[in-house]
């Protein structure tokens, strides 16, 4: 079966509340999103809010009942798991910047995202 995501927590950086609630609001978009929550913080520079978000993805009990002996059932019209596409690597620096690894069949010109 191998390694298989239970769930994935991220924390966000905000100036302002308004900001932070805006970060919240887009997560809520997704539909495994379970939980957030908006920290005020307060440094020498000033006030700041740090926003955690908590998106689930499976269940270990799910993972294991719906092991390797299922892994071909997928509903009609919808991917297996073995065909599933992993995506593309990409970073996400401290200041928030997002990079994408630029692959050798990248027709595009660096840093286009399309």
């Amino acid at each position: 079966m191998g390694k298989v995501q239970l769930n994935q927590k991220e924390q966000h950086y905000a100036d302002t509340h308004e900001e932070a609630k805006e970060i919240v609001v887009a997560a809520e978009e997704k539909s495994n999103f379970v939980m957030q929550k908006i920290t005020e913080k307060h440094n020498k520079y000033g006030q700041y809010f740090l926003v955690d978000l908590t998106y689930n993805y499976n269940t270990p009990k799910d993972v294991m009942e719906n092991g390797t002996s299922k892994k071909d059932e997928a509903p009609e019209g919808q991917l297996s798991i073995e065909e599933v596409h992993e995506g593309i690597p990409y970073s996400v620096e401290t200041n928030g910047n997002v990079s994408v690894a630029a692959t050798k069949d990248d027709d595009q010109s660096e840093g286009a995202p399309f």
